[in-house]
């Protein structure tokens, strides 16, 4: 029996706006399925990312579309949108802005940086230095930046999209847990498949596949959107099994370190985007399921010698599903 609301609970979006938000969203990842083919699942998960304030870490390897399904993204919506090459030379204040002394005025102005856009690539993340890579800590979690003492708003709404290559290791710095619990979501898009390779083969003389993105969404809408996702409701007992099931990476015997409180509530807020999605105005505990291995596994940190013998986070996510009764009633 699924998880529906009490008779008591009077949830505060009607289901005429969860039928609208639905329907904005599939047209959402429809513009973005015209630069990236075959690609639907990750796709969904990275606009409801958007959807619920949240950043993205894309892992995969070269080739495979990461900067163009960030790009398509971008382009999608009616606001700015900037690129930041991350390389081992990189500053803080390439990526945060500047103050600088205007003789003529004869006062300090900050010039904003590249992080000061609605969506911003963050591309090969992991080839910056830590201290140019701790500058995003603030402003991901805080949507400001703070320079010489001041802080600056950078608006929303607000995500970085930040892609990592895993097999070049020569050359790169490894993103400390405290920077891989500020993404909401880690996923990968992975090579397409037979019918999807020849399609992309016989259209091999477009180089630039997300030019023929053109923007159907304004910035406000987004914030429009994003405020009805928080306002879904969930039922008490699927709260408990999220937290047993965060509270189950803490002590598995192949983790050292489990799921935080930040990213308990990281879930809880990405399953109501997911429920509303798909027209719903309650979250189910298949909900909660579909999302907890991109949102639960990059935050754990797996024992060595599990590690070394082949156990990864999202088999210690996947081994906890399975070990956890899902609520078949709802909460009294």
């Amino acid at each position: 029996m699924p998880v529906t609301p009490s008779a008591g609970t009077q949830p505060t979006v009607t289901q005429e706006q969860a039928d609208w938000f639905a329907e904005a969203f599939d047209k959402l990842v429809g513009n973005v399925n015209q630069a990236i083919l075959g690609k639907d699942p990750v796709i969904r998960l990275v606009v409801a990312a958007l959807l619920t304030n949240g950043h993205v870490l894309l892992e995969d390897f070269p080739g495979t579309g990461k900067t163009v399904l960030a790009k398509a993204l971008a382009k999608t919506l009616e606001g700015s949108n900037s690129r930041i090459q991350f390389t081992p030379d990189l500053l803080p204040s390439d990526v945060t802005g500047v103050t600088i002394y205007d003789q003529g005025k004869g006062l300090f102005e900050f010039h904003k940086g590249p992080i000061f856009a609605s969506i911003v690539l963050a591309d090969e993340i992991n080839r910056a230095s830590p201290k140019t890579q701790s500058a995003l800590l603030e402003v991901m979690e805080e949507g400001r930046v703070t320079v010489d003492g001041v802080s600056h708003e950078v608006g929303t709404p607000f995500m970085v999209i930040a892609t990592q290559n895993p097999v070049e290791q020569a050359g790169t710095y490894t993103l400390p847990e405290a920077q891989l619990d500020r993404f909401l979501i880690k996923t990968s898009l992975g090579y397409p498949d037979h019918d999807t390779a020849i399609t992309l083969l016989l259209d091999s003389s477009n180089r630039a596949r997300d030019s023929k993105i053109t923007p159907i969404i304004a910035s406000s809408s987004i914030n429009t959107m994003a405020e009805l996702a928080a306002s879904v409701f969930v039922d008490e007992a699927v709260l408990g099994y999220l937290n047993e099931i965060v509270t189950l990476t803490r002590t598995d015997v192949s983790s050292t370190l489990g799921v935080s409180m930040r990213g308990a509530l990281a879930l809880a807020r990405a399953s109501k985007t997911w429920a509303l999605s798909q027209g719903r105005i309650y979250v189910t505990p298949d909900d909660i399921r579909e999302l907890a291995i991109p949102v639960l596994a990059h935050r754990i940190i797996v024992d060595p010698e599990a590690d070394f013998a082949g156990v990864t986070a999202e088999d210690i996510v996947g081994r906890i599903l399975v070990a956890v009764a899902p609520p078949a009633f709802r909460a009294v």
